[in-house]
């Protein structure tokens, strides 16, 4: 059972996370931000992961600490989910257009934290979302899934298609490099024989 259930609470963020990386698809998700809530929908959706998040955050203030913190929790939940990896892909990259947007990722299940995100968001704000708490989302998923993560904007001037586009692309490459190969089930994907 490639599950995980993470409770988080802060003096900021109350949240209650599941995961479960053979599903559909399938998401119930309530972060108190419109906008984040329809990219976890998306992420749920392109990586066939079963989502359901419910967030209460001190969104008053603004949506940084929800933001963060349902990164790290997906994160945890990732990586607690993944087991010890036995049978996993590994690696998976994606290149994703979204209209004029075209955003590349790529994803190593190494066991160790590293993020390269290039993005040239050209507003500071899509509707009352800060964009630069993309970065700050990705950012806390990588540190607590321990995985390697390139993010690469190639082309694109509209903030909402850029980040859409990366999360659907993370998504997308994360669910390939999750999925069993069937080759290699019960191999850990490493000469080391761990991740």
């Amino acid at each position: 059972m490639r599950k995980a259930e993470i409770a988080r609470k802060t003096g900021e963020t109350d949240i209650l996370l599941s995961l479960d990386l053979d599903g559909t698809g399938k998401s119930v998700i309530d972060s108190g931000c419109g906008f984040l809530d329809h990219m976890l929908t998306l992420f749920a959706k392109h990586s066939g992961f079963d989502l359901t998040v419910k967030c209460k955050g001190d969104v008053e203030v603004d949506y940084h600490h929800t933001t963060e913190d349902i990164g790290i929790s997906l994160g945890k939940a990732f990586l607690e989910a993944l087991g010890d990896k036995k049978g996993i892909t590994r690696y998976g990259d994606t290149m994703l257009p979204m209209d004029e947007t075209l955003i590349r990722s790529a994803v190593d299940i190494s066991g160790r934290d590293y993020l390269s995100i290039a993005l040239d968001l050209p507003c500071a704000k899509v509707g009352d979302f800060d964009t630069e708490l993309c970065e700050e989302f990705w950012a806390a998923f990588v540190r607590e899934a321990k995985v390697t993560l390139h993010i690469t904007q190639l082309a694109g001037k509209n903030a909402h298609h850029i980040i859409e586009g990366v999360f659907k692309s993370v998504a997308r490459t994360l669910g390939k490099a999750a999925a069993i190969d069937e080759r290699r089930k019960n191999e850990i994907p490493s000469t080391k024989g761990v991740l």
